[in-house]
């Protein structure tokens, strides 16, 4: 039996940005569990640690209280790459003995390593701020294939086989019992058996639920308003809003605690995001306290229906998928009317607002129209803005929480200036 594992982050990190800005990037979802939660399922057993960079360990422990972060405790640990989608077979070959003190590596990437006895004094005496393969050259090397999330399309490409899995895993851990909804009349469930309803949750008149094609999860305490619609495979998280005649497609998260409404497709929200009005939303990620106003409409496809280009980290990267909808990092806000091209990517505590489409990637702190120049909106600003949301959910903004804001805002300095906006 593994006794510890430690779930980090590595140098491939940035990829991810600017969803990763808040968070680490185990924290992101894909089906109905986070990566960091899959990996946990997979260890029910074992004592965790967690690895991050360092201006996210404060907030880490806030969130896990606990749970060690960036600390390492006994004399052996498998660690665990956060950008991992899990599943038995890699439990089975990273578990199985006569693998003591191996990395198992793909291609560039540390996806596991069982490491104990000496060769672990050397990681527990200092973690490095990110891993890298060069932190296990001190030990035997083994390829693997796995999947490893590395761009943010490939949470939503995954999304729908995620959910299948991880709803087969709530339904044996919950033994086939789930909550019932309320017995109002005019709901339909198709396929009912695929379909789970958390304890507290209310299905209104004239509600679809369509299982037939994948499972739909419903988590605790969420309303789903009149005429509404939703196909499987699809996660709502408890809390939730589903507005009346609200379209939720296939391969969806949301929430928990969203409020979500017009069409949404192939596309995962965040934890406390709201898009509760008309318009479209497809192939797209939205992180946390992200609000998308009335009408806000994203595109997902090119007119010519070649592969997509989408800038990360300040190059242009082909995606090789003809989908990506819009990717929106934590606490952006959008106008009524917005409208985002083909790829999108816009950063943290973003406003945009105005006509037309924005430029196909808006830095971190923007405040502008549409066809316009770009201003830097302050973090102070950001701050209280923040305050303000989460006041409206009943959070506190934390000290740690507002150092973030402050850090990243340093962090993303460089994105405004090669923009040429004022500092």
């Amino acid at each position: 039996m593994i006794s510890h594992i430690c779930i980090f982050e590595d140098s491939f990190f940035s990829q991810l940005l600017p969803l990763v800005y808040f968070r680490p990037t185990y924290n992101l979802r894909c089906g109905i569990f986070s990566l960091k939660e899959k990996i946990m399922h997979a260890f029910p057993r074992s004592a965790v640690t967690l690895h991050t960079r360092s201006y996210l360990a404060d907030y880490m422990r806030l969130r896990s209280p606990g749970v060690p972060v960036n600390e390492l405790k006994g004399d052996s640990c498998l660690f665990l790459n956060g950008r991992v989608i899990i599943d038995e077979s890699i439990v089975k070959k990273i578990s199985s003995p006569g693998y003591e003190n191996t990395a198992f590596v793909q291609g560039e990437t540390v996806v596991a390593a069982n490491i104990s006895g000496e060769k672990l004094r050397p990681l527990k005496d200092r973690l490095p701020e990110v891993f890298s393969l060069s932190d296990f050259s001190h030990v035997k090397h083994v390829p693997i294939e796995t999947i490893l999330i590395r761009y943010p399309w490939d949470l939503i490409h995954h999304n729908g086989d995620q959910i299948r899995s991880d709803f087969s895993f709530v339904r044996k851990r919950t033994r086939g019992k789930s909550g019932r909804p309320s017995k109002n009349g005019g709901v339909y469930l198709v396929n009912a058996k695929e379909i789970i309803v958390g304890a507290g949750s209310v299905l209104q008149p004239g509600v679809v639920i369509d299982a037939q094609h994948g499972p739909v999860y419903i988590g605790k305490n969420v309303t789903v308003m009149p005429f509404s619609m939703i196909v499987g495979p699809a996660y709502i998280g408890d809390g939730s809003v589903v507005k009346t005649g609200a379209k939720i497609y296939q391969n969806t998260s949301i929430g928990p605690v969203c409020k979500v409404g017009g069409e949404i497709e192939e596309s995962i929200i965040h934890s406390y995001s709201n898009k509760q009005h008309d318009g479209f939303l497809g192939h797209s990620y939205l992180g946390a306290w992200v609000n998308c106003g009335a009408g806000t409409v994203t595109s997902d496809l090119k007119n010519n229906y070649s592969t997509v280009k989408v800038h990360i980290n300040d190059e242009r990267i082909d995606s090789g998928m003809q989908f990506v909808g819009v990717t929106i990092g934590d606490h952006s806000k959008t106008a009524i009317n917005s409208t985002f091209n083909t790829g999108t990517v816009v950063g943290v505590s973003s406003n945009i607002f105005g006509t037309g489409f924005p430029p196909k990637y808006v830095p971190s702190f923007s405040w502008g129209a549409a066809g316009e120049t770009f201003t830097t909106y302050n973090s102070a600003k950001a701050i209280e803005v923040a305050r303000k949301v989460m006041s409206r959910r009943n959070i506190t903004l934390s000290t740690f929480e507002e150092h973030l804001f402050r850090k990243i805002f340093e962090l993303t300095s460089g994105e405004r200036r090669k923009r040429g906006m004022p500092l």
